[in-house]
């Protein structure tokens, strides 16, 4: 989708914002025992924290093995949608474990079962719900986001020429 180094950033503040965003209300929800409203005031704190740390992990970490595996697994006759579906969950592969780690260090309290049982934990209870929300509801919408701020000015200035 992204075409220009502009647009990657872009797409990355997107899409890091929308998973954050979630994953962290997800956590919180967790911990307190359920979804309320309050839920999503209380996010607000962490990603202030959270979302940078997840773009620069994306942009400058993780991006250039998500596309070297991505590479690896597609071949030029594959449907679009497949191949959006494997760089979707290639990244969520990357991304959950290694921000749950930056969690597990940042707010939980790991001191009975351990930096890595714990680590592990997080990590196995935010994996389904990361990839789900990637594939099922934060991707598509960034995605479809993304479409209407790019192609149209991409539009506009065909009409104008």
């Amino acid at each position: 989708m992204p075409k220009t180094k502009f647009q990657n950033i872009v797409f990355a503040l997107m899409m890091t914002f929308i998973m954050v965003y979630a994953m962290i209300c997800y956590n919180i929800a967790l911990n307190i025992g359920g979804m309320t409203n309050e839920v999503f005031i209380m996010a607000l704190g962490e990603l202030k924290l959270m979302w940078p740390i997840a773009f620069v992990l994306e942009v400058f970490v993780l991006e250039r093995a998500v596309i070297y595996l991505f590479e690896r697994l597609i071949d030029d006759h594959m449907p679009l949608l497949w191949m959006i579906l494997i760089r979707s969950g290639l990244t969520v592969c990357l991304m959950c474990p290694t921000m749950s780690f930056v969690a597990t260090l940042l707010f939980k309290d790991y001191a009975q079962a351990g930096m890595i049982g714990t680590w592990l934990q997080v990590s196995a209870l935010n994996f389904p719900m990361a990839l789900a929300w990637q594939i099922f509801f934060g991707g598509p919408l960034v995605r479809w986001i993304f479409r209407l701020i790019f192609e149209r000015k991409s539009n506009v200035v065909l009409e104008c020429e």
